[in-house]
Parts: structure tokens; sequence; C-alpha cells
């Protein structure tokens, strides 16, 4: 019997679902096999003459060619990877085994489509990092910028923001915004007509490209900075309704979003807004423990580690700082005429005067009921510490307004200058509480440093 004819090589070629590609030393396709159009999108007959680093993507083309070189030495590739652009503008992993033909001064290579594969496993690597970023991020910037880093290696996020939704405060604002023309947009309320806004509002995916029909809504009706070739937003559903979106975008043709590449996001947003929510969580939690619940000034907890931080910098910089002490003068009698609800409002008030006289770089705390506590960073001259005490006397001296009611008290404070009244927190705190009560005890509506209260003491000696 005789043995079947073999097919013509070409032939068994074109049957292979890997394409079979040869690449002459100059790097140009000289042969291509009938599966280069499924897994290139191109045409054998486009691919030929063609430079191959040209369709890698421009990431890959550095190590490409230091294989390629290394290939033609007579050293065999069986398994690099790499990506290419195909003609539809998607990106492709091409497992490559590759080797160097002396005779005919070809390379001779058979690339596998591996993308589906590789996709699996940078979606099981993505949620894993992503739960981990939630543990160690020490903050939601940080946690941010690892969710960026994430989406950069599922998809090309070079221009990537997570926009947050507040629905206590119909707030919609950009915490993280990474974008090469614009700045991040203030705050705004969700009805401000932006994309942003509408995938929050309506939950769902929005993908808009040159390439594809979407009717927005009567909602949207404006874009915030540069208009983009390609904008990719994804909706965050938290436990409690959608909390924000995470969005990337696209200003020239070398970077293109796909369905696809939707699907990606959307399949990690789940993740992401876990790891959004937990660290909110733990930056609240964190916040009420270090803060006044009433005023949300810092608590005596925080204050002190301040000042501890403050001395501690003090004494390597050679700089001075001052501690002032605030007591409430009359704030008993309002509490006890106009009740605790009207008491709880005069102190809010009086916090946010006080805060108002401090630069932002200084420390406001309450530590007691109608007590308050200031932390003067780095001051220049000693006249400084009374200037402020002055600014803050003054202040809450005007008359509250708080509902009918027009309400008056001063206040008492206490000065304490590091280094002339002490060089430790402990002495430092005694110094100025005692200016303070010394303040008190003349009568109330003055401040006294503590120089001048250890000579009033002396006088009455």
């Amino acid at each position: 019997m005789e043995s079947p004819t073999p097919a013509p090589l070409a032939n068994v070629m074109d049957l292979l679902l890997d394409a079979v590609c040869m690449v002459d030393a100059e790097g140009r396709f000289v042969f291509v096999s009938a599966a280069g159009k499924r897994v290139f999108g191109y045409t054998p007959e486009e691919m030929i003459g063609r430079s191959m680093i040209d369709m890698v993507l421009p990431e890959d083309r550095g190590k490409t060619l230091e294989v390629a070189a290394a290939v033609m030495t007579g050293q065999p590739s069986p398994h690099f990877v790499n990506r290419y652009r195909r003609k539809d503008g998607k990106i492709v992993h091409i497992m490559w085994s590759a080797r160097w033909s002396e005779a005919d001064q070809l390379r001779i290579a058979v690339a596998r489509d591996i993308t589906e594969l590789r996709q699996a496993e940078s979606m099981r690597g993505a949620l894993h990092a992503i739960s981990e970023a939630a543990h160690s991020a020490k903050d939601l910037l940080a946690l941010f910028q690892h969710i960026h880093q994430i989406v950069g290696a599922l998809i090309p996020a070079a221009n990537f923001f997570v926009a947050l939704y507040d629905a206590k405060k119909d707030e919609l604002s950009f915490p993280y915004y990474i974008d090469e023309h614009d700045e991040a947009p203030a705050p705004r309320k969700l009805d401000s007509g932006t994309l942003s806004a509408e995938v929050i509002r309506t939950g769902r995916a929005l993908l808009l490209t040159p390439n594809n029909e979407v009717t927005l809504s009567e909602h949207v009706d404006r874009i915030v900075g540069r208009a983009s070739l390609d904008w990719l937003g994804i909706p965050l559903r938290g436990q409690k309704g959608i909390i924000g979106t995470l969005v990337v975008q696209s200003y020239s043709g070398d970077v293109r979003y796909t369905e696809q590449d939707k699907d990606l996001l959307d399949f990690v947003s789940l993740q992401v807004a876990a790891a959004i929510e937990r660290k909110q969580t733990e930056t609240r939690l964190r916040h009420m423990a270090r803060h006044d619940t009433l005023t949300d000034l810092p608590n005596r907890e925080w204050f002190d580690e301040s000042l501890h931080k403050a001395l501690a910098g003090a004494r390597r910089n050679h700089e001075k700082i001052s501690l002032l002490y605030i007591d409430l003068d009359r704030f008993k009698q309002v509490n006890d005429t106009y009740g605790h609800a009207t008491g709880d409002v005069l102190l809010c008030e009086a916090a946010n005067r006080i805060r108002s006289c401090v630069r932002q770089s200084d420390t406001v705390g309450r530590v007691g009921g109608d007590e308050f506590v200031v932390l003067l960073n780095n001051i220049k001259s000693p006249k400084d510490a009374p200037a402020v005490a002055e600014k803050i006397r003054a202040a809450l001296n005007r008359p509250f307004k708080l509902g009918n009611h027009r309400l008056y008290i001063s206040s008492s404070i206490g000065i304490a200058l590091y280094p002339e009244d002490g060089d430790e927190k402990m002495q430092l705190m005694r110094q100025v509480d005692s200016a303070m009560y010394r303040a008190k005890k003349l009568g109330g509506n003055r401040f006294l440093s503590s120089s001048e209260n250890a000579l009033a003491s002396e006088d009455t000696r």
C-alpha cells in the first residue's frame, strides 16, 4: 500500500493556529503564515516588508531587540513573550519560539497568542494586589497610587483619575487626578453635567471613542478640561451604592480603549471599591480617635503627640515654639442659662474663631470642657505669641449670634515659650496652665505670659 503524498509545507503551516513568521537580518517580515491574520489582525501580504519592531508595543521594544540580537548569535528563544498592537488597535500578548537560520539568514519563529491566559493571570494578580494595597497603604492617597499602578499593568493608564461621591454632601470630588494636560477639577454637585457624574448617577460604565456611537443623557452638557480622544469610566459599587468612578483617558491615537478594556476595569472595580471603603473607614476611625467629637479639633492625646514632635524638631533645628492655654470666661453661665445645646454651638464657634487666628502650620486642640490649647511652631520673635494671644482674645470678645440670642464671653490666656519657660513638655504645660489661671484670677479677658506670671507671684509674697 502506497503512503499518502504529504501536503505541501506551506499548506500545512496555513492550517496551524499559531503563526509562523520569518524575519530577515534587518528585522523585516519576509514570510507570515495564514494564522498571522488571526494573531496580528493583518493579512500576510500586509505584514511582509514591514519592520517587526514597529508593531511591538513601545514599552516592550527594548527587551525585544535584546532577545532578537541574542537569537541571531545562535541562542534559541523558546518562550519569549512581548506585546504587539493589532491592526484593530487591540494589544495582544505573543509567546515566541524563535531560532536563527544561518544558511537562510533569517529568524524563524512561531507566534502564539496567549492574551487570554495573560489577562487571566493579570486579573488574579490585580485582585491580589488591590487586596494587599487595602491593608498596606498608609492612607487614601497611597491607596490611589497603588491602584493606579495596578490598573496600569492591565491597560495603558497614563491619564488616570478617581472621582468619589459623598451623598451626604452631594459632592463629587477628585482626590486622585493624574493628567498630562489638566489639574484636578474643583469639587462639584452630582448634577454638574460631567461624564464622571453621569457614570455615578447611572451606575453604568461609559466608553467614548470616535468610533462608537453613545447617546448621552440630557444631564451631560459639558466636558471638564481638555476633550480626550478616548474616555473610559467605570462605576465603583460599594456596599451601599455607587461611591465613585475610575477613569482612564487618552489624547492620542497611540492609546485606544476598547470594550475589552472596559470589561477588564469592570472586573476589578468591585475590589477597588471595597479597598477604598475599607481605607475610608480606617481613616474615619483614626480621625475619631484623635479628634474631639464636638469641635473636630485635635484631642488631648493628639495634641500631646504634636507637642512632643514639635519639641524634638525645635531642639534639632534650634527653633522657638510657644504654647497658649485658653479658658473661656463666663461659659458656665451661658451653659446654665441657655442649655447644653447652645453651649455646644458656642464651643464650636469659639473653636472656629481660634483656628482662624493661627497659621495652617500651627495646632489648635480642645483639652477640656471650655479649654483650648494652641501650639505655635517656629516663631521668630518672643512678641509673636502675645500678638496671636491678643488676636484670639479680640476674636472671642466679639458677640456670638446663636439663633435668637446674642451672647458675650471673653477668655483668659496663658503663654509659655520654649526654651525660655522650659525644655520639656510637662514643664511647659505646667507653666502655661499656671499663667492661664493667674490671668483668670486677675479678672479674665486678658493674656499673661509665664514670665509675667512669675513676676506677679513674687510681688504677692
